[in-house]
């Protein structure tokens, strides 16, 4: 559930669904997105991915922790996923879930971890930097906006994918520094980056899920 007891297993479950579930709408909206400065792939990619966790959910036993669910996606992402996508949510999902640990449930500041060790798995792996027009442009306002909402978890959330999905919108203006987008050149100014907003879709279903 997410509520005065924080986010157990069964929420981040029903997270991961949501997510698949709104990729699999926005496919092509994500990939029109990549079209433009990157490789054409980035919904594909990420819908067959999530598709793939959700034929592995059922795998788990019914008490799976948090940081259980984040590993199978990890795992699932990184073996399924081509591009820059799949190592980048991977290596996501991966640190979220060690920084989870055992924990049965997760409060907002276990949240805020979670978040904040996704970002800094993805900024190792991928060596980006705000404003270098990638999908850290919408994680580390996302990790702040929670660090700064307090003690409930829903505010959190809200607050994560409020902050994620305006950092989407202002890369539209960036020339890219990483990635494919980076041959651009000015050429990327005002294309919107599909990692910034899939990662939009991904912190908004969170808001969403109950």
């Amino acid at each position: 559930m997410a509520g005065e007891s924080g986010l157990d297993g069964a929420w981040t479950r029903r997270w991961i669904e949501t997510i698949a579930a709104r990729v699999a709408e926005r496919k092509a909206e994500l990939t029109s997105l990549d079209r433009a400065i990157g490789d054409a792939d980035h919904g594909e990619n990420l819908d067959r991915g999530f598709q793939a966790v959700l034929g592995k959910l059922d795998t788990l036993d019914a008490g799976a922790t948090p940081g259980a669910v984040l590993k199978l996606v990890a795992t699932t992402l990184i073996s399924t996923v081509g591009g820059a996508a799949g190592p980048l949510y991977g290596t996501a999902f991966l640190k979220g879930a060690m920084a989870a640990g055992d924990r049965q449930s997760l409060d907002a500041a276990g949240l805020v971890e979670v978040l904040g060790a996704a970002r800094d798995g993805i900024v190792a792996r991928g060596k980006a930097e705000l404003q270098d027009k990638t999908m850290v442009d919408a994680w580390t306002p996302a990790v702040d906006a929670a660090s700064a909402a307090g003690d409930d978890v829903r505010a959190a959330l809200e607050a994560a994918a409020t902050a994620a999905a305006e950092g989407a919108v202002a890369t539209e203006p960036l020339v890219a520094h990483k990635g494919r987008a980076s041959y651009l050149g000015e050429r990327a100014i005002g294309h919107r980056d599909p990692g910034a907003e899939s990662t939009a879709l991904m912190l908004r279903a969170a808001a969403d899920t109950q």
